[in-house]
């Protein structure tokens, strides 16, 4: 049962007394029946053809610059992943310098251990880290204390034993990373992931940035582009969804933010 909070944000149950407050961009989790959840199961789809054609388990989403929407779509897709009952799915913030997956998920508990403890020490491996939320059917991996030194973890190889526990664990991981322009810490995980998600603000990434950040990553493991907030209309299709689409303030947001998928 979900009972609207704060404005932007909804209550439910996380499992063993904990209760999440989830934003709302995050549709997959807070309305998976409609228009905007669809967005991301087409993404979920082509995620799932990939691995069923080569390996594609472990995905990294990250943008060009700041503020472009990745953590929102990793999250959802995350959330379109874990619609499947059967599907193990985990969830990393590995975004050291600016985590935002705890905030979006609202969990008001945040203490260590994260990621970056379970890279310094290794009494923590990922059951001791990683936190089960029942509720939305994901287990999630928290940044920790960035201030460690993002570089130094990245490229430790504690994080490579790490993900190749998570591998053996779980069918999807899917991680946050901060944006490839910018900062190096992408790059430094490219070597373990199979595949890059790359978000860009549609109508406002300049597409010299937007050449750099893929430029910048392995080609062959660019699996395609998120082109968020595209302005194309979507209110036609809403009759597809009868008395299940969001409310009129929710879809009309949505309209403007949701983009489309790229193969």
């Amino acid at each position: 049962m979900r009972l609207v909070a704060a404005e932007g944000y909804e209550t439910v149950a996380g499992g063993a007394d904990e209760q999440l407050r989830l934003a709302e961009p995050l549709v997959s989790f807070l309305a998976p029946v409609s228009l905007e959840a669809d967005q991301y199961r087409t993404l979920r789809q082509l995620v799932e053809r990939r691995r069923s054609d080569s390996t594609c388990q472990v995905l990294a989403v990250t943008s060009a610059a700041p503020g472009e929407g990745k953590s929102v779509t990793a999250l959802n897709l995350a959330g379109a992943l874990a619609q499947s009952s059967n599907s193990r799915v985990l969830i990393i913030d590995a975004d050291l310098h600016r985590p935002a997956v705890a905030q979006y998920l609202g969990l008001s508990d945040r203490r260590a251990p994260g990621l970056a403890e379970a890279i310094l020490h290794e009494e923590f491996g990922l059951s001791q880290a990683v936190r089960r939320l029942e509720s939305l059917n994901v287990s999630v991996l928290l940044a920790g204390d960035g201030k460690l030194g993002p570089y130094e973890l990245l490229a430790s190889p504690r994080l490579e034993k790490l993900l190749r526990d998570a591998r053996s664990f779980y069918d999807y991981v899917i991680i946050d990373t901060p944006p490839v322009v910018p900062l190096v810490d992408c790059r430094l995980l490219g070597r373990l992931v199979d595949g890059f998600i790359v978000v860009v603000a549609a109508n406002k990434t300049p597409r010299k940035l937007v050449a750099e950040a893929l430029n910048l990553l392995d080609p062959v493991k660019v699996i395609g582009v998120v082109f968020n907030g595209d302005d194309r209309p979507l209110a036609a299709y809403y009759g597809y969804y009868g008395y299940s689409q969001p409310s009129s303030n929710r879809s009309s947001w949505w309209r403007r933010a949701l983009g489309k998928w790229s193969d």
